[in-house]
This record gives C-alpha cells, sequence and structure tokens, in this order.
C-alpha cells in the first residue's frame, strides 16, 4: 500500500497519522495536503510540515476552547496531538535536538487540555515501579468494576498516540482501559531516560498491582494488548504474569535483535565492530527506514553504537519463554508487514496455551503492520474475541 509517497517509511507513517481519523486523531484533509507538502524521504521536511499543520489545529483548538465550543475545541486538541507526534517521528537521530524535547511536549500537553473536554472519564496516573513512576492514563466507563484492558506500545509509540490506537475502542464496548508509557518509551525514555528492557514482566507486574488498587476494575477479568513491539513485550509479560486473564500480541513478534539486519547475501564481519559500524552506515544512507530504526534504537536503548545496540537486543527472544504463557493468547498477523514478516507465526507455534491467530489481508485492507488503514475492522475482529474470552469468566468479589 503506497500512500503518497514511494518511500515505504513515509508512506507507511502517513498511514499510520491518518488511521487514526475514526477515533478522534486526524482528518483526511489535514493529513494528505500534509503529506503533498513533504519532500519524499527528507525528514527535516517531514518535521517542518507536520509541524506546521499541528501549529494550525493546535490554534483552532484554542480559539474553540475561548469560545465555550467544547466539541469542537477536543476535536482539534487531539488532532494537533496526534500530528505534534508525528512531526517528532524522525528527530531520535540527534536526542540532543531541542525540538525533540518541544515537539514531542507539545502532543502531550494539547492531550492534557483534551482530557476535561471529554465524554468518558479519564485520569492521568503515576504507576509505581522501581523508586520512580511509570506515566500512564485510566479510562474508565463508569464506577462500576468492569473488564480492563492494558494497553502499551512499542518502538516508539506514545501513551498519547494509545487513547487512538485501542482506548477509544475499548471504551465504546464497555471496557477500562489502563495505557501507560514503560520503559524505552514516551516520557519514560525521554524525561526519565529509562530504556527498554527485555523482561517485561517486571513492567507489567506493578502495573497490575496498581490495577488491584482501583475499585473500577474487575481483578479477575484484566487483558494485555502489546502493540509493534508491544507484541513482543505483552507475551513476555504474560510468561511470567499470571494474574492476566488474556493477552493479544499485535502484532505477534518472537525475536527482536539488531544483529539480524544485514541483508541476505551481504557481506559483513559481525565480529568487527568498525567494519559493521561502516555497513550500517551506509544502509542507513540509502534506506529511511534502516536510518529511522537504527536511530530510534541508539535512542530508546542508549546505545552508543551500533554493535552496542545489537548486544543489547540480544535477550529479545521468546524462546523457552511462549511456553510458558497460560492465558488465552490472541496472535494477530498482517499480511503484508514489511517490519516482522514470518514472525507472527513463529510465535503462535510456539505457544501451548488457548491461542488464536488472526490474519488481515490486502482484501480487507488490513495488511500494513498493526493493520493501520483498517483499524476499526481491527477492533471489531480483536474486541470480539476478547468478548468472548472475558464472557467465560464469572465476576469475582471485589
Amino acid at each position: 500500500m503506497k500512500l503518497i509517497f514511494q518511500d515505504p517509511t513515509f508512506s507507511f507513517e502517513l498511514l499510520r497519522t491518518l488511521s487514526y481519523a475514526p477515533y478522534g486523531g486526524a482528518d483526511i484533509g489535514e493529513c494528505l495536503a500534509t503529506g503533498y507538502r513533504i519532500e519524499e524521504g527528507d525528514f527535516e521536511s517531514w518535521y517542518a510540515e507536520w509541524y506546521k499543520t499541528a501549529e494550525r489545529v493546535h490554534a483552532q483548538a484554542a480559539e474553540s476552547l475561548a469560545r465555550g465550543k467544547r466539541i469542537s475545541a477536543r476535536e482539534s486538541f487531539l488532532r494537533a496531538s496526534n500530528y505534534y507526534r508525528t512531526a517528532e517521528f524522525f528527530l531520535h537521530g540527534n536526542p540532543d535536538d531541542p525540538r525533540m524535547l518541544q515537539t514531542w511536549k507539545k502532543s502531550r500537553s494539547t492531550f492534557h487540555q483534551a482530557i476535561p473536554l471529554m465524554d468518558w472519564p479519564v485520569e492521568q496516573v503515576e504507576i509505581p515501579y522501581e523508586g520512580t513512576s511509570l506515566s500512564g492514563y485510566f479510562y474508565r466507563v463508569d464506577d462500576a468494576p468492569r473488564p480492563t484492558l492494558i494497553i502499551h506500545g512499542g518502538y516508539d509509540s506514545t501513551g498519547e498516540e494509545l487513547y487512538f490506537g485501542g482506548a477509544a475502542a475499548a471504551l465504546q464496548r464497555g471496557y477500562n482501559c489502563l495505557t501507560f508509557e514503560g520503559p524505552g518509551q514516551g516520557a519514560t525514555i525521554r524525561l526519565q531516560r529509562i530504556p527498554f528492557r527485555h523482561d517485561w514482566e517486571n513492567v507489567i507486574t506493578p502495573v497490575v498491582d496498581y490495577l488491584h488498587t482501583r475499585p473500577e476494575v474487575d481483578k479477575r477479568r484484566i487483558a494485555l494488548m502489546g502493540i509493534s513491539l508491544g507484541g513482543f513485550l505483552a507475551p513476555r509479560a504474560a510468561a511470567y504474569e499470571h494474574r492476566l486473564a488474556a493477552c493479544i500480541a499485535n502484532d505477534g513478534l518472537f525475536t527482536f535483535q539488531f544483529g539480524e539486519m544485514a541483508p541476505r547475501g551481504a557481506h559483513v564481519d559481525f565480529n568487527e565492530p568498525a567494519t559493521l559500524e561502516s555497513f550500517i552506515q551506509e544502509l542507513m544512507a540509502n534506506n529511511t527506514g534502516v536510518r529511522w530504526a537504527v536511530d530510534n534504537g541508539r535512542f530508546t536503548f542508549q546505545a552508543k553504537t551500533f554493535p552496542e545496540l545489537i548486544e543489547k537486543t540480544l535477550p529479545f527472544t521468546l524462546e523457552g519463554v511462549a511456553n510458558k504463557i497460560k492465558c488465552p493468547m490472541l496472535v494477530c498477523e498482517a499480511e503484508a508487514d514489511h517490519f516482522f514478516a514470518g514472525q507472527p507465526m513463529k510465535l503462535y507455534e510456539a505457544l501451548t496455551c488457548p491461542k488464536t491467530f488472526m490474519l488481515f489481508t490486502a482484501e480487507d485492507g488490513g495488511e500494513e503492520h498493526c493493520q493501520f488503514g483498517a483499524l476499526l475492522l481491527f477492533n471489531q475482529r480483536v474486541f470480539e474475541w476478547l468478548d468472548d474470552v472475558m464472557d467465560g469468566l464469572s465476576s469475582p468479589k471485589q
């Protein structure tokens, strides 16, 4: 699927931003008009044009708010938040670039301005975690104990994006939702400089502990969904945190190791750091996807060199781990996933728990990574699966 750009990375990220339109995160014309102004493959052009659009929509939100137009203000704040996120996306090659933090903060602050204008109660929460805390949002339908879905992102998502990526759909279907940013993500990497870790159970267990303090949560019906790299992190957590009633890998991921990045047929000595660094720099110069992936990896894993990034991602495998999962597991796959082709089936085959494999195809428009472009279809199918799992559990005494 190509959208405006021939460059697959630019096309995909435009599709990702546009995909949030059904949940208030984008307007189609705004996204297309912005895309047409961007110079193909140019990270600076991408930033400048998306930032310009975000600023314009942000100003519209402020004007509507000043006039007491709650719905208009909310809609514009939400779109501005998503557009600021998109503008910041390719800036991670220089973590000291002041625009990165400034633009991310605007994405966050515009979302915060939308919160009191929403139709559901939304709380900004801090989840205790290893002497510090993880920032999150708790969305609730009402005060009654309800099934609750935890959602976290992956390699590059933010907590604000997760509203469009799952929380809104959960609320529509009667689920409470807790979204949060773990190590390597959002505020945790940008403000606290805490990098990714592979043993995600040490992240999810405090999150489940937190939910057990909330009277609005049906404690036997807590599910977890991980998106993108979260398709590795969530199953890893479910293998050791057995209070989860279900786990969703969107999309499934069995290994995430930068040592697998070399193209087939490439002759490079991975034991020679200088040669390897030269090899990856050449790849980055000729491929925007590789450039972004390595830039973001160095940022989120706090790796100074590519060999160090390879070393830090070595533990990211579910070999010998997937078979420890006990709860029902849903593994999703996008037919034309250009990031993790073949990985969902590897995960699915390694599972010994009750399991379901869910394929999204080009015919239904859901073939791109994490089904961007078909989120309404994705949520329809996934939540119907989750409803069936949850309906099989009786509500306990709180």
